[in-house]
């Protein structure tokens, strides 16, 4: 038996920092450069001719001025505010693990940091021996024959796939009638989001009572203007559809491709290979599954990989390995559908997801996966038990996979308090607020962990036990969850403020003129 956690006293770091404009004193100054070498001045000529009348500054830009120690001083305080709510992270549908120090660092180094990509290739074998290592990694993965890493995230990998989809079927002279794509209302909203950007009409299939849809929906859609299918299996709530190669097979025999997009991999690694399943195409999340950083530790990569016969189409420069084992580049083909990025992605990211592959290993790779599903069923159980809480599709016992989504609607129904007053108030004892869920909402007042393979039984514990105080609270003093959160050096915005364009500035300028008007007006 689970043994109740005590819940830790907890208050965030609370500075009242002003923003950096408030703290700039004219003429303090944090460096100062010396004076142009005369030979260097000799050599370039006069400043004012380097740069066109036009393109001159009729005044010095507005910059803070400030000594270095004071710079210093004010970005730790504000680090040391935002890492306040950097605890426990069980962030669902966007996988959540430890990125390694040491792959910041390698990635910082000259070698990866001051490289160009239109350096010549002779000078950049390291990095392209890095990206093609990883293309054969998740070869393995995946069953698929080529991998690209261009794609600046998983929505640019997916809108690849809808372009390669459009150049696929023109090249075939159906372009003109195969114009919708079938997707699924739990599907990424970032598939049919694509889909529509690139001139598909988009069929959004609805879920039956197993959690997803019927293949007689599939059947009713699937017609000579089928250009593609583009789906997430299992979805956010946790559910595999196990009729998906016989999915893949009624979309291929009228013609469509097929696309995985494998943002929710981490259950299923290295236990399925989107090729063995029939798909032409498949996504990976390199910020996700991979270990590398997402957010403000990205950017973000979407590794797309596809068969043979959609290689052609793949967007270039492409890493080629020569049988004397050196690399070269090669352009994308004539009937490619050129860049969707610049150069070869974020290759920083790419480094890091291939040393993350080598870390792990086949076996540990395996074992992420199972403890991935392990974890996540075991909070399943754990949360059904609390109050006001219940679990996506009730009446479903089979187990989830990396992730469940779960409802607060009885909470919301009994005492009037909802994900949002729920998210505020998670933050008060050290835990990140959770994800809630991809719009459309189908399950009312949602919310979706995932506690993947990193996090350790005792946080898990934590935060269950977190979430089962905050319910509490909402029964017993709804108030206190209601004007959350309380520990936090700021408290909750007023959003109607947000609504009213002369209530906030993007710049610094635009705060001084509609501060000087508010004042003015009173």
């Amino acid at each position: 038996m689970t043994t109740k956690p005590a819940l830790r006293r907890y208050r965030a770091p609370d500075w009242n920092e002003p923003i950096v404009m408030e703290m700039s004193r004219a003429g303090r100054r944090g460096v100062l450069f010396p004076a142009l070498d005369p030979d260097i001045a000799d050599a370039v000529g006069p400043i004012d001719g380097l740069l066109p009348a036009a393109l001159r500054r009729a005044r010095p830009a507005a910059l803070p001025e400030m000594s270095e120690p004071d710079v210093l001083r004010h970005y730790l305080h504000l680090s040391q505010q935002t890492l306040g709510m950097m605890g426990i992270s069980l962030f669902g549908t966007c996988t959540m693990k430890y990125n390694a120090r040491v792959n910041e660092a390698v990635t910082a180094r000259d070698e990866v940091a001051e490289t160009h990509p239109r350096q010549h290739p002779d000078t950049l074998q390291g990095t392209l021996d890095i990206i093609h290592r990883l293309d054969l990694a998740l070869r393995e993965l995946s069953g698929m024959d080529r991998f690209v890493f261009q794609a600046a995230g998983g929505a640019d990998a997916a809108y690849t796939h809808a372009c390669i989809t459009r150049a696929y079927h023109a090249a075939r002279g159906e372009l003109e009638t195969r114009d919708e794509i079938i997707t699924t209302i739990q599907t990424h909203p970032c598939n049919p989001a694509t889909a529509a950007t690139a001139g598909f009409k988009v069929i959004t299939l609805m879920l039956d009572e197993h959690g997803y849809p019927s293949l007689d929906a599939l059947k009713s859609v699937v017609s000579n203007r089928t250009a593609a299918l583009m789906i997430n299996n299992p979805d956010d709530m946790g559910i595999y559809n196990p009729h998906i190669k016989e999915w893949v097979r009624i979309v291929h025999e009228a013609g469509g491709l097929c696309f995985y997009d494998h943002a929710n991999f981490n259950g299923v690694m290295s236990k399925i290979r989107a090729r063995e399943l029939g798909f032409d195409a498949c996504m990976f999340m390199l910020h996700k599954t991979f270990g590398a950083p997402k957010g403000g530790g990205g950017p973000a990569v979407g590794a797309y990989g596809c068969s043979a016969a959609l290689a052609p189409y793949l967007p270039g420069p492409l890493v080629v390995r020569d049988n004397d084992g050196a690399y070269r580049l090669e352009p994308g083909q004539d009937d490619g559908i050129g860049r969707v990025r610049e150069f070869f992605g974020n290759v920083q990211q790419v480094v890091k997801a291939y040393a993350w592959v080598r870390a792990m290993g086949a076996d540990g790779i395996a074992a992420a996966s199972d403890l991935s599903v392990l974890a996540n069923n075991y909070m399943t159980r754990r949360l059904a038990q609390i109050r006001g809480v219940t679990v996506s599709h009730p009446h479903l016992d089979a187990p989830r996979m990396e992730m469940t989504r779960f409802s607060l609607e009885t909470l919301h129904a009994e005492t009037g308090i909802g994900v949002v007053d729920v998210q505020n108030r998670m933050i008060d004892f050290g835990v990140d607020a959770f994800w809630l869920a991809h719009e459309p909402w189908i399950v009312p007042q949602p919310f979706t962990p995932e506690a993947g393979e990193m996090w350790s039984k005792e946080d898990i514990d934590y935060w269950i036990a977190v979430l089962e105080q905050i319910c509490h609270e909402a029964y017993t003093t709804p108030d206190i969850v209601r004007t959350a959160p309380h520990h936090q050096p700021i408290g909750r915005i007023d959003g109607a403020a947000l609504e009213d364009p002369a209530r906030w500035a993007m710049t610094w300028r635009a705060h001084l003129r509609k501060r000087a008007g508010q004042t003015a007006s009173r």
